[in-house]
C-alpha cells in the first residue's frame, strides 16, 4: 500500500464520518420523512451530489459546530433565507425552527426584523410565507394568544 493510496483512504474515511453526522443532525432537525424523500428525489440524478455536499458540509460541517444552539442557528438562518428571498427553503426552515424550539412569536419577530435590512417588499413576502407554515403547524393565531414575552 503506497502513502498515498493510505492518505486517499483515510480522507475518504474522515468524509464518511462527517457525511454520517451530516445526514444524523439533518434527520434530527428536519425529520426522517423530509431527508428521505430529498435523497431519494435525487437519487442517480444531477443532484445526487450537491445532497451529499449538503449533507456533510452544511449539516455535518456546520450545524455540528459549537457555539451556537440549534434554535439560534435555526433563527440566522431563517434571517438570510428572507434576506436572499429563497421562500421554498425559509419555508423548510421555519418548521425546522419550530422543531429546535422557536416560538411563532419569535418566528414572526425575526420577519420584523429582517424587513428592516431587506426592505418592506421582502418582508412582506417573506412574511406570507412564514403565516402559511405557521398556520400549517401550529394553527391560527388566536386573538388571545399572548407570549410571555408579551405579557
Amino acid at each position: 500500500m503506497t502513502t498515498q493510496v493510505a492518505l486517499d483512504d483515510t480522507v475518504q474515511a474522515a468524509h464518511r464520518t462527517v457525511l454520517d453526522s451530516g445526514l444524523a443532525v439533518r434527520r434530527e432537525v428536519l425529520g426522517d420523512e423530509y431527508v428521505d424523500a430529498a435523497l431519494s428525489r435525487n437519487a442517480g440524478t444531477d443532484g445526487e451530489g450537491l445532497q451529499e455536499y449538503v449533507s456533510e458540509f452544511v449539516w455535518g460541517g456546520v450545524w455540528t459546530r459549537d457555539g451556537l444552539e440549534r434554535r439560534d442557528r435555526s433563527l440566522v438562518t431563517i434571517s438570510l433565507l428572507i434576506a436572499l428571498g429563497q421562500h421554498n427553503e425559509l419555508a423548510t426552515h421555519v418548521r425546522t425552527g419550530i422543531r429546535n424550539g422557536l416560538s411563532r412569536k419569535e418566528i414572526s419577530e425575526t420577519v420584523v426584523h429582517a424587513t428592516a435590512y431587506v426592505g418592506c417588499p421582502a418582508g412582506i413576502a417573506a412574511m406570507r410565507v412564514v403565516q402559511q407554515v405557521l398556520v400549517d403547524e401550529l394553527g391560527p393565531l388566536q386573538a388571545d394568544e399572548t407570549t410571555e414575552e408579551d405579557a
